[in-house]
């Protein structure tokens, strides 16, 4: 009797624990199922057979580089100018890796070289919507670069504001350990007459730092100029932020600017992990300084050589995006979607490829039997984010930028907000809309990235597109 009973009791686990396998190496169409959204259904078959391959989604190939810069992988100590190292990854012997900068409409051409990075490297562009060949997603869009080989990206910056670039191999390890820097695109006249300064802040070894300096760094202004921050949040969880010494305007989230956005005075600026602020206000015309905050006793202080900037604590009230700004159209009618998807987020114990755990949920589903979420090319696509797992989510969408509708059933009424870092917070729900202007297949994940790592993530994919990349396969794995 107390055989019959263990074998009652093991026989299902170990259904469960062989279901939870993944081969050594397959592709991300097998992973779960197609979700139509209640639009045109494809032939299945067509998902792994015939159609076009993501290969044939790149940017321009005939036509030379306007800006065009080579970026080389190394594994080697990061030294912090406090005179403090820690072990990581470089681009080009520095992080953050080099700044690339454009203007809208020119065309940019980056080579990596992986000298040293034993687990292969790739670059994906962070919020800029690039043909889905150039997305650097190892396994899915390319293969994982490997120790003494190249590859080179190309796309046109379509796309004024504020991005970055980060290895989406091993990424949950190799951006935390360096390998990311700062995409800038300016609109076609050229920056405008302001002081731009980039902050990108990171934490190497348990220190925050902005642009890889910990504590405070000054920042040159003069009395009465108008200086731009552009915030990045290069972390894994989420970073707040303000300022201290003059009233400011959020101007743009996220690449995309903000309409008629007021002067705030009291109140922080959240960065959900992989998301961006821009950040405008005027030096004092007295002499004074400006402070910038990210936490953790980091700032920046803005002004003439020598002034002062106040010290705040960090306020307690936050910028609400749903209502922040004015109203102004944005160019498609979400009521007329023709796809209604739900990506809800869960957390159970089972097994995630044979290790017992608690693992996230998609849909109430552990990866790899998540959701394929089918798409054609102009359909209107709305999308319900629920979260009742217990923590927090920055959810990341590759190759597409979403207007928030509504959060817990408030419906927006300020400037559109449009993101591709959405903080997702326990026990909310947001609606969000976009048009599938960008055919291939994207990864949808959270930008915690160690979330993603176990399992928290799930793929947009156009009917007919294919790939013929596969995660596991030599040096492929994205997260």
């Amino acid at each position: 009797m107390p055989i019959a009973a263990a074998l009652a009791t093991l026989g299902p686990v170990g259904w469960w624990w062989q279901g939870s396998l993944t081969p050594d190496t397959y592709s991300a169409m097998d992973m779960g199922y197609p979700d139509y959204g209640g639009g045109a259904r494809a032939d299945h078959s067509a998902m792994h057979h015939g159609g076009a391959e993501v290969t044939a989604f790149t940017g321009p190939r005939d036509r030379p580089a306007d800006v065009s810069i080579t970026l080389v992988a190394r594994a080697e100590r990061i030294d912090l100018p406090d005179g403090r190292g820690v072990a990581g990854y470089t681009l080009n012997h520095a992080s953050p890796g080099p700044e690339i900068r454009a203007r809208q409409g020119q065309l940019v051409e980056v080579r990596v070289v992986n000298e040293s990075v034993p687990d292969g490297v790739t670059l994906h562009w962070h919020g800029y919507d690039v043909p889905n060949a150039e997305d650097g997603v190892a396994g899915v869009t390319q293969d994982a670069v490997a120790p003494g080989q190249a590859h080179v990206y190309r796309f046109v910056a379509t796309d004024a504001g504020t991005y970055w670039y980060h290895s989406h191999q091993v990424s949950h390890e190799q951006v935390r350990l360096g390998l990311f820097g700062a995409l800038v695109v300016d609109p076609p006249a050229g920056a405008p007459a302001v002081v731009d300064r980039l902050a990108l802040v990171h934490t190497y070894g348990g220190r925050r730092t902005v642009a890889g300096r910990p504590g405070e760094t000054g920042v040159a202004a003069a009395p009465g100029s108008t200086v731009r921050v552009r915030l990045v949040n290069t972390d894994q969880g989420t970073v707040r932020a303000w300022v201290s010494g003059a009233a400011y305007r959020l101007v743009a989230v996220d690449g995309r600017d903000r309409n008629a956005p007021p002067p705030v005075t009291a109140a922080a600026v959240v960065l959900p992990a992989g998301g961006r602020a821009d950040v405008e206000f005027a030096v004092p015309d007295a002499g004074g300084a400006v402070r910038v905050d990210v936490g953790a006793g980091t700032a920046l202080v803005v002004g003439p050589e020598g002034a002062v900037a106040p010290v705040t604590p960090e306020p307690k009230a936050s910028i609400d995006l749903l209502s922040y700004g004015a109203p102004v159209t944005i160019g498609f009618d979400p009521a007329t979607a023709t796809r209604r998807f739900e990506y809800r987020i869960g957390r159970r114990f089972g097994f995630l490829d044979g290790r017992p755990g608690l693992w996230w949920t998609v849909n109430g589903k552990l990866y790899p039997d998540v959701p394929m979420y089918m798409v054609s090319a102009g359909d209107v696509v709305r999308m319900t984010i629920a979260n009742s797992s217990g923590e927090t989510h920055p959810m990341h969408l590759h190759g597409h930028h979403a207007v928030v509708l509504s959060r817990n059933g408030t419906a927006a009424t300020g400037s559109p907000w449009w993101t591709d870092s959405l903080e997702v917070a326990d026990d909310e729900t947001y609606e969000i809309a976009f048009i599938a202007n960008n055919p291939g297949i994207w990864v949808d994940h959270c930008h915690n990235l160690p979330h993603a790592a176990e399992g928290l993530l799930a793929h947009l994919a156009y009917s007919g597109v294919t790939t013929p990349y596969r995660i596991g396969k030599g040096h492929n794995h994205p997260e």
